[in-house]
């Protein structure tokens, strides 16, 4: 008989018993056709019983059958425990969702590798050293003319690939009142053919496309961009669109799955890097660098090479520098060249996520384990409950492997079916994060796909879950004695101390997502409500264009006209909105000397604009209508203190010392209080206001191209001004428009989005872990007491009163909950190590982090000791007794 037959017969049992009756049937039969008596057939065949098994295991796969069996009685076991099943399945289908979210945002962001050719050959060089400000930081920005020599010097080595930070850019295909907003990277033009892509229509970039300063205008689209915008019209070849001053052509689409090389970024148009306007500056570093090894050479050997190369590029640099210090200059040159594998790409959005998402895995695995702890109680004291069962399965023949079999088949009905139910809500789940993660008018874009990667962890997840809270109890449920368990008197102390020993656990890991949780909780508070040292109240930010830079004058005369439009109170101009993202800095010299080596930030503002940001004086005044930059100047009170060593600085002066340009002279005119200038968790940094007019080295003043016109409103709402302000502006001026319209307020948010969701889930996840650890608790205490009637009947009976009951079923429990309370503070204190970077002004030491977990694991234990413990008292010692 074939194995696929057997296999078969496995699943039609009935079928095969009835042939098998047919066939012995058929030997009596014969026997009595030859004249022989029915009985003495019967006799002389032997065991029916013996037969039919044997013959049974000759015709099926036995070791399939049991386990078919095993899962047919685990299924009744399942529905004849409908609540206990339920509350397991749905414990662990969250904790199973909560992983499942958690490696579907990871592999996205981090593990999964690009659609391009040759991945595992694929590194990122980025440079390592002491900055300008004087303090160790990575930078992974580049200049292209030290992208092309470096080319050069490895290309026997490796391909090296010039790629920009992906920008998010404003451009139209018909008229300037119908701009819209793309993605967009440049891309040096060896980029496609070196990652072994093809195009999905027309052609893509090439090397002749990047050789001239900008000299070809081409674009290639991503299948993305193509299907959402141009609905995969294949006309979409030689149609125009504009950006900037530049007409560029659409020559290609690429092939779908490659969206550019930033995880988080879909990009949307391709361009050559020759058209990018500072492709040959060679102190604006706008590309990163991605070198594709050749087969069989080494990183190191690339590493060495440009590192040299680079050092040469910039120490010939620096001898342009005026006015630094030679440790500075020394500081620029020297920064190490690190080579670092980048097969899922690189991205700012990968950088700043990669601590939070691992602090996230950290917590649903934590959330995992108490759930497995949870169960695996459950299913301990389920294995107890069934002790004589087990007994008389081993008393007829049942082997240990048999039972342990038994129960792990049980274990995997609950995994399988919680693993469907955490899939479906970690399908919903991953992508919700997402959207949580970036402001609405610039959100964050994964490839969350369900393929192979999400169902192998699924897969392999259920195992881990089933082995984790399956095993223990499948193995003390094969080690039962059947005599002891048969007269009743099994010793239920060990099962006991088994179950302590996992609600330790569970309370430690419980304490630890607390403590953690508690972390994030006070970091977004004290973020998010720390002062800014102006008023975000009614402020809306319009970020306006100039279709060609216009006169400062004209500028004047838009925001002149906003002032007169109903429920607009005032109007100032800036070139960018604090907290905004934006940063400009150089070095101040103060009477003349050298450059003090703590860089000094700038911001060009309008009269008036102190006042609308309501950022108090100390001294001074404002700027006046006909001063410029250079000439006049605003400084913060940690300026003063910086170069002017606290002293009042108004009416002094100071030069800002730019690298490789002349000095310029400004007059401090103004002393005011500080505010927060690019981050909400740096410290205030030494910030000068300079006029928003400022005049060339030929005293004209210079035209501005874009600068953000800051209204604040005289209703609550600055948002319902925002469509007839996007209108008004363009209506007084035709060349102008506005690309993007956002409230002070939501800009001050945008800097707490990741801790306000780390805060969120943390808590979410807090509240589960304490659910689970008390539901634990219960089982284990209800447990206690099923297990212990009779002693506590016995002490009832002799005198005992409630509180010794209390204490006699609450003791041990509460000593294991003390137990891993005290583990968890350890846990806790070590973990910190790891996540500090994610934490503000939040300190594992106060009380308050120490207290929160403590009390609400308390509170906790409390809450699932009262029905147990009302239990126990309550017994009848009479009828406990009679029962007996």
């Amino acid at each position: 008989m074939s194995l696929l037959t057997r296999i078969a017969n496995v699943f039609r049992g009935e079928r095969v018993n009835r042939e098998i009756d047919e066939e012995l049937e058929a030997h009596v039969a014969e026997a009595m056709a030859s004249g022989r008596d029915a009985e003495e057939a019967r006799r002389a065949l032997g065991s029916a019983l013996r037969h039919r098994e044997e013959s049974r295991d000759a015709r099926i796969v036995t070791w399939l059958d049991s386990l078919h069996a095993d899962t047919v009685f685990g299924w009744r076991q399942l529905k004849k425990a409908k609540v206990t099943s339920a509350a397991a399945i749905l414990s662990l289908a969250l904790a199973i969702g909560a992983c499942t979210t958690a490696f579907r945002l990871i592999d996205a962001l981090l593990l999964r590798p690009l659609p391009v050719a040759g991945t595992e050959r694929l590194y990122l060089p980025y440079r390592s050293g002491i900055g300008w400000d004087g303090k160790p930081e990575t930078f992974d920005g580049w200049a292209y003319p030290a992208f092309q020599q470096m080319r050069t010097v490895v290309k026997e080595q490796a391909d090296l690939l010039a790629i920009s930070y992906g920008e998010r850019v404003d451009l139209t295909y018909k008229s300037d009142q119908e701009m819209e907003k793309a993605q967009l990277q440049h891309v040096s033009g060896a980029t496609f053919g070196t990652f072994g892509l093809r195009p999905e229509l027309g052609r893509l970039l090439m090397e002749s496309d990047d050789v001239t300063p900008g000299a070809h205008p081409y674009a290639v689209l991503s299948h993305d961009y193509w299907a959402n915008r141009f609905g995969q019209n294949p006309k979409v070849l030689g149609q125009t669109f504009r950006m900037g001053n530049q007409i560029y052509e659409i020559v290609g689409v690429a092939e779908k799955p490659f969206t550019g090389t930033e995880p988080g970024v879909v990009t949307d148009i391709f361009v050559p890097t020759m058209m990018h306007p500072d492709a040959t500056r060679p102190d604006s570093t706008w590309v990163r660098i991605f070198a594709l090894l050749k087969p069989g050479v080494e990183p190191e050997q690339v590493r060495a090479m440009l590192f040299v190369t680079s050092r040469t590029f910039e120490a010939d640099r620096a001898k342009r520098f005026k006015g630094m210090s030679q440790q500075a200059i020394d500081n620029y040159v020297n920064q190490a060249v690190i080579m670092e594998r980048a097969p899922s790409g690189a991205s700012g959005f990968q950088t700043d996520n990669r601590a939070s998402l691992a602090a996230l895995g950290v917590l649903v695995g934590l959330v995992l384990l108490i759930a497995c702890a949870n169960v695996a109680n459950l299913m301990t004291a389920q294995a107890a409950a069934r002790a004589r069962e087990m007994a008389l399965r081993i008393s007829i023949g049942a082997g240990r492997w048999r039972l342990v079999q038994l129960v792990l088949v049980e274990s995997t009905w609950i995994a399988l079916l919680a693993a469907m139910i955490g899939w479906l809500f970690a399908w919903w789940a991953a992508p919700f994060v997402v959207g949580m993660i970036n402001p609405p008018d610039n959100p964050a874009r994964l490839a969350l796909p369900a393929d192979w990667r999400v169902m192998g962890f699924g897969l392999a997840l259920m195992l881990v879950v089933t082995f984790l809270f399956g095993l223990i109890p499948a193995l003390r449920a094969s080690a039962i004695k059947p005599a002891s368990a048969l007269k009743g008197g099994e010793d239920p102390h060990s099962r006991r101390r088994l179950m302590h020993a996992l609600i330790a656990a569970q309370v430690a890991f419980c304490f630890l997502v607390l403590f953690v949780a508690g972390l994030f909780v006070a970091t977004f508070e004290r973020l998010a409500h720390q002062s800014t040292g102006f008023s975000a109240e009614r402020l809306l930010i319009l970020d306006a264009v100039a279709q060609h830079p216009q006169a400062p004058v004209v500028w004047d005369q838009v925001a002149e006209q906003l002032r007169g439009v109903s429920g607009v109170g005032r109007v100032a101009l800036a070139d960018r909105a604090l907290l905004g993202g934006y940063a400009s800095n150089d070095y101040i010299a103060v009477n003349g000397g050298p450059p003090i080596e703590v860089l000094a930030f700038f911001l060009r503002v309008s009269p008036g604009w102190v006042d609308e940001m309501k950022i108090p004086f100390v001294d001074g005044r404002d700027f006046l209508p006909n001063e410029t930059s250079p000439g006049a100047a605003i400084v913060n009170e940690t300026f003063a203190k910086t170069y002017f060593h606290g002293d009042n600085p108004v009416g002094q002066s100071f030069e800002r010392a730019s690298d490789e340009g002349p000095r310029y002279r400004f007059q401090i005119v103004g002393l005011v209080r500080d505010a927060r200038y690019r981050s909400m968790r740096e410290a205030i940094l030494p910030t000068a206001y300079v006029p928003l007019h400022s005049r060339g080295d030929d005293g004209a003043l210079q035209p501005i191209g874009n600068a953000s016109i800051i209204v604040r409103t005289a209703g609550q709402n600055p948002l319902q001004l925002a469509p007839m302000l996007r209108q008004e502006v363009p209506r007084v001026r035709p060349e102008f428009r506005v690309s993007r319209i956002r409230t002070q307020q939501e800009i001050n948010d945008s800097h707490t989005v990741r801790e306000r969701l780390l805060a969120m889930l943390a808590g979410f996840f807090s509240v589960i872990a304490l659910m689970l650890a008390g539901v634990g608790l219960y089982g284990v205490l209800h447990y206690s007491v099923l297990q212990r009637h009779r002693e506590i009947g016995i002490r009832i009976a002799v005198g005992a009163q409630g509180r010794n009951i209390a204490r006699l079923v609450t003791a041990e429990v509460f000593a294991m909950v003390a137990v891993g309370a005290v583990a968890g503070v350890a846990l806790g204190m070590i973990s910190v190590r790891y996540l500090e970077s994610l934490f503000y002004q939040a300190k594992p030491t106060d009380v308050a982090m120490l207290a929160f977990p403590s009390l609400a694991i308390s509170g906790a234990a409390l809450l699932a000791a009262v029905i147990p413990v009302i239990r126990a008292v309550r017994i009848d010692p009479a009828t406990m007794l009679s029962a007996e």
